[in-house]
């Protein structure tokens, strides 16, 4: 058995597709293929079962996963030791985050961790499926830190530490009727239509609580994924929103309204696995992180 077929093994696994796992891979689907019959060969079974609509993992593969992600683990550690001792630092470390959210400057921040580390191999993915998704990369292994913004009850398995909390305001654009008046209550907004993240989004699941505590039902006409997009159909009329005030600020034609009593805030935090120890060069990046933080 190689570290190769594992590191295949766990990309199938990971993406339930081949076309996937050889993209992320950067790699021919035929080697992910050849790997992973050549794995269940040595193994004597199948991993995954194969259809033309799908992949999916079977008993033995299921039972191989977190087998798999801790060899993969045990050799890095091995290899991290030995650069270490030869002054070297070297290692891949998988990052995920959400776009348009000025907390962190993750260019800077990947940029400096560059320049003091050159032969550190650095994998972005930005979310597509919002803090939840990135949760659940970090709990599968797929990721290694992530920066979002997680619930009062933090997911087992995961350690967040808070980067910064954000007021989120009630905007509305400068020609909404709703521009003329000075105070409004959650249950003034109760029939107009809302522009804001889809579920699984750290902001989303804020104006969600607060407008389930007040027991006032609201209607969210569009969901973008993009907080500079989301801002962009407020000042066009398409709706009103719950924004973060750096949005506001960045965004002209947008009024910002009063509601007396709610204070509404979206807290960022730096999240990793705390069953697997980071390795050498996961813990450079953790080492900077500070010293990007914009908003606190």
């Amino acid at each position: 058995m190689e570290l190769r077929q594992l590191e295949h093994f766990l990309a199938v696994a990971g993406e339930l597709s081949f076309t996937r796992a050889a993209r992320r891979l950067h790699v021919v689907q035929s080697g992910v293929s050849a790997a992973i019959r050549s794995l269940e060969r040595e193994l004597g079974c199948a991993l995954f079962e194969r259809t033309s609509q799908q992949v999916r993992l079977t008993g033995a593969g299921a039972a191989l996963l977190p087998e798999a992600r801790a060899t993969l683990h045990a050799a890095q550690a091995a290899q991290d030791a030995v650069r270490a001792a030869q002054d070297t630092l070297r290692g891949t470390v998988n990052v995920g985050a959400m776009a348009s959210v000025e907390v962190v400057d993750l260019p800077a921040l990947l940029g400096q961790l560059h320049a003091r580390h050159p032969a550190i191999d650095v994998r972005l993915r930005l979310a597509t499926t919002g803090s939840a998704g990135l949760a659940h990369a970090l709990l599968s292994g797929d990721l290694d830190v992530a920066f979002l913004s997680l619930p009062e009850r933090k997911p087992a398995g995961i350690d967040a530490r808070e980067l910064a909390t954000v007021p989120l305001v009630l905007v509305v654009s400068a020609a909404h009727p709703l521009a003329e008046r000075g105070e409004l209550a959650l249950a003034d907004l109760a029939g107009e239509p809302f522009v804001d993240f889809p579920p699984g989004y750290g902001n989303r699941e804020v104006v969600d609580r607060a407008f389930a505590a007040a027991g006032v039902v609201r209607r969210v006409a569009l969901e973008v994924p993009d907080i500079d997009m989301g801002a962009a159909l407020v000042r066009h009329g398409l709706g009103i929103a719950f924004l973060p005030a750096f949005a506001v600020a960045r965004t002209p034609g947008l009024h910002v309204l009063e509601i007396p009593g709610t204070v509404l805030r979206w807290s960022m935090h730096l999240g990793t696995s705390s069953t697997r120890r980071p390795s050498a060069a996961v813990g450079a990046l953790l080492d900077l992180v500070d010293l990007h933080v914009i908003a606190r």
